[in-house]
């Protein structure tokens, strides 16, 4: 009995057909129930921006649009200078993730399997850093972004973002829990430090990389502060902010097309990469 599994619902309850009906009637229920609190919201921002000005204003809102329109997202698409914006967006993301990606995992590599001195005091003051309010760097951080030039500059979205605290020690504790027996293998066959880390390491952490891409993505795709104050060039703007900057003078369906075409990119590196981060969530929670 030491060995026994305890749970809510046992097994011999489950074995009687009342007991079996109660079960799968509740669980279907609770499903349906998150289901519906999780889709609703998508459903009703993507069908109010198919409806009329004065349907999306009417009290008591209507649950399916009278007559069906997709001119918000056409007007959205070319009075928001959408395309710009987004492109925009793309190339601080990915250039955030690709800095972000590459000295995370070499300072994380280093810290696990390299061991230098004073590490521990390292990832120490590393971690202290995650203590500190977002907000109170944001004034040093623009004040050294201005001093070197890079205001209107992607590089001013790039550099901040690798210094992320939470993705290196992610990816070091990751690290942390690879086979030793498969990197001294690698050793004796005569592969360096950097070769490990090619050809070894990173071959068997892609879950827990497309973790951190996706945090990383996600980070910058949704953020507002930061690229507020770093361009003052509409042109150069990322949809976060030009959402909030053109619509002023936009009415209310356009605008509510405008955030659902920004989220879809999001959404579907979402559905892409779903199997690797579920993998790499479950490896991270296995190993830790």
């Amino acid at each position: 009995m030491s060995g026994a599994t305890r749970t809510l619902v046992s097994p011999a309850v489950l074995t009687r057909p009342r007991g079996r009906a109660v079960y799968w009637t509740v669980f279907t229920g609770v499903v349906l129930l998150f289901a519906l609190a999780f889709l609703f919201p998508v459903y009703w921002m993507a069908t109010g921006a198919t409806k009329s000005p004065d349907e999306v204003a009417r009290t008591p809102p209507t649950l399916v649009p009278e007559s069906w329109s997709t001119a918000g997202y056409s007007d959205a698409w070319e009075l928001m200078q959408l395309p710009t914006h987004l492109w925009n967006t793309v190339v601080q993301a990915a250039g955030a993730w690709v800095f972000q990606l590459v000295f995370c995992t070499a300072a994380a590599y280093a810290l696990s399997k390299l061991r230098p001195a004073f590490g521990t005091l390292i990832l120490g003051g590393i971690l202290a850093t995650l203590m500190v309010p977002a907000q109170a760097l944001v004034v040093p951080k623009y004040l050294t972004v201005a001093d070197l030039g890079l205001l209107n500059d992607p590089l001013a979205i790039w550099l901040p973002a690798v210094a992320n605290a939470f993705n290196l020690y992610l990816l070091k504790r990751f690290f942390d829990q690879l086979p030793r027996d498969v990197l001294e293998a690698a050793e004796i066959d005569g592969a360096g430090k950097l070769r490990t880390l090619w050809s070894i390491v990173l071959p068997m952490s892609r879950p827990v990389l497309g973790v951190v891409s996706i945090f990383a993505l996600v980070a910058v795709w949704q953020d507002f502060l930061w690229p507020l104050m770093v361009f003052s060039d509409t042109d150069k703007q990322p949809i976060s902010v030009a959402l909030v900057q053109l619509s002023q003078n936009i009415q209310l369906t356009v605008l509510i097309a405008a955030m659902v075409i920004a989220s879809i990119p999001m959404v579907a590196l979402f559905l892409v990469f779903q199997r690797h981060i579920i993998a790499g969530i479950s490896a991270g929670s296995t190993k830790g």
